[in-house]
């Protein structure tokens, strides 16, 4: 009995010997090439195995709506020393997968741009992706991503964006939620089923008519997977630990909301929609051309999945975020108010035009939210072949990161347009803190090539951008039209942000409208 245990005792021994030797082997091959390729950027060392701290302390910031808050303690925890500038770019190591994270322009425009060829979303993404986005345009690389993205690209060409009454018709079902008379209301909430409404009619054909619903399947479910995704996208390697009961419930809520939608998609042929098509002179709608595209209907379900998400949650996020900083900023609000009636008046719709060139101060409250809010705080992207980063190594971090083939590399549009060492002012200006709410900055500031990304950058840039940025500016004047005055009933400190897959405001925003009449 005795020899026995000894005999598996050595066995042990011997075969956890020779999985540390195989490790530092690995390790010392994979060191040889990325000195061979570039060099390291500042290293995180945490105090656990694996740097399970790190993990630990992204889910306790992020479950805190403090996900920034991770973002300055790594670059911080990474520096070399405590009087060394913070480099914007860090490294680390979770059970045996590298992680580069980075907020440094130069390297964001080669992951995005320069050396586009060389990262892209992954085999890894796409499969733990898959159930919620499936092969949709924000999960695919190569010749599914340009697919999707060719059939999205007919809808969002200017003569359509200019087409500005279908958000008339659901402004007006906005306005009427709003009394007027300082009412206590959650503007986010409202928000969010009016962009589904105005997406689902601009896209679909049919509006969903969710607005002031509170208590929607879909949007609960919605936001429960993306809560779920995004916990489990952060654990990495250890997100097999995550519970997904709830996930495969809301998918289930989900795909509910989205068979009617399929079921339009395939009413007709094929044949009929291109006589549909012929018709109406390429002015179809979507859903039209996603059925012309393909009769499958999990295809369809994907793509409609990813504009929903496009086409709700970015929108209604970015209003959320302006209306919020305008309640704390009445003089904004009132010089906005100013601008929008010496245009316009009270009761005309903008124009197009009025929207992109006669408003300016609106343009600017508007890049001044996206700069604070970028409506997708934190990305990924996987290095498809052996490459490498421009900056963030060498002893002053100028010198190329060796990026060895699946090598994950997460940036972070939040940090970079919060980053003070990005600024540079004329001489003689006086400007205000990075992190304050000031439309006027714009004035006299204008940022550098890839140091303001709120749709991102190359070929991957969001191709919606002009719908959503015309859609906010709309809603906007439409409401700034009606009421004279906001009244901030939120709390004064509270700047935490949602940041799951799209920034929120975690508590909505609740403010009160007066009337022009002083009620």
């Amino acid at each position: 009995m005795i020899a026995d245990f000894f005999t598996v005792q050595s066995a042990f021994c011997v075969f956890a010997l020779a999985w540390v030797i195989y490790y530092a082997v690995l390790r010392f091959q994979e060191h040889r090439l990325i000195k061979r390729l570039g060099g390291y950027a500042p290293s995180f060392d945490g105090w656990l195995p694996f740097n399970l701290d790190l993990v630990f302390q992204s889910v306790y910031l992020s479950r805190k709506c403090r996900d920034l808050d991770f973002w300055h303690y790594l670059f911080r925890s990474s520096s070399p020393a405590v009087s060394s500038p913070i480099s914007p770019t860090a490294e680390f190591w979770i059970v045996g997968q590298r992680f580069i994270f980075t907020a440094d322009p130069e390297n964001i425009k080669a992951v995005l741009a320069t050396q586009f060829d060389d990262y892209g979303k992954g085999e890894n993404f796409q499969r733990d992706w898959q159930d919620f986005l499936g092969h949709g345009i924000f999960a695919t690389d190569g010749e599914e991503w340009a697919a999707s993205r060719q059939l999205l690209r007919p809808q969002f060409v200017k003569t359509r964006v200019r087409d500005l009454d279908i958000f008339e018709k659901h402004v007006q079902q906005l306005l009427s939620f709003l009394d007027g008379q300082g009412k206590e209301v959650d503007i986010s909430e409202l928000f969010y089923g009016y962009a589904l409404d105005a997406a689902t009619e601009y896209l679909f054909g049919r509006s969903v008519d969710s607005i002031g619903n509170a208590d929607s399947p879909f949007a609960h479910a919605f936001n429960e997977v993306q809560r779920i995704q995004n916990m489990r996208a952060r654990l990495g390697p250890l997100q097999v630990f995550v519970p997904r009961k709830e996930f495969w419930k809301g998918l289930k809520v989900m795909d509910s909301f989205i068979e009617p939608f399929i079921q339009d998609a395939l009413r007709y042929t094929p044949g009929e929609l291109d006589e549909k098509e012929a018709k109406s002179k390429g002015e179809g709608t979507w859903l039209q051309s996603v059925a012309r595209f393909t009769r499958d209907r999990n295809v369809i379900r994907d793509q409609i999945v990813n504009i929903l998400l496009a086409g709700r949650d970015t929108t209604a996020g970015t209003l959320s975020f302006l209306f919020k900083e305008l309640s704390s900023h009445p003089h904004v609000y009132s010089k906005l108010r100013h601008e929008i009636l010496e245009q316009i008046g009270p009761h005309e719709a903008p124009t197009y035009d009025d929207l992109k060139t006669n408003m300016p101060y609106l343009q600017h409250c508007i890049s001044e939210t996206l700069r604070l809010y970028p409506a997708v705080p934190f990305n990924m992207r996987l290095a498809l072949k052996d490459t490498t980063l421009p900056r963030g190594g060498g002893p002053d971090g100028l010198a190329p990161v060796g990026v060895r083939k699946d090598t994950v590399i997460g940036y972070s549009p939040l940090y970079l347009h919060r980053n003070p060492a990005q600024y540079h002012y004329p001489l003689g200006s006086c400007f205000p803190p990075v992190e304050a709410f000031s439309p006027e900055r714009w004035e006299m500031w204008t940022p550098r090539p890839w140091q303001y990304i709120p749709f991102n950058g190359g070929p991957r840039i969001c191709i919606g951008q002009q719908f959503a940025l015309t859609e906010i500016g709309y809603t906007t004047v439409r409401i700034l039209q009606r009421f004279a005055r906001l009244e901030r009933y939120w709390d004064a400190e509270d700047d935490r942000m949602r940041a799951e897959i799209v920034l929120s405001p975690p508590d909505g925003v609740k403010v009160g409208f007066f009337s022009a009449d002083g009620k």
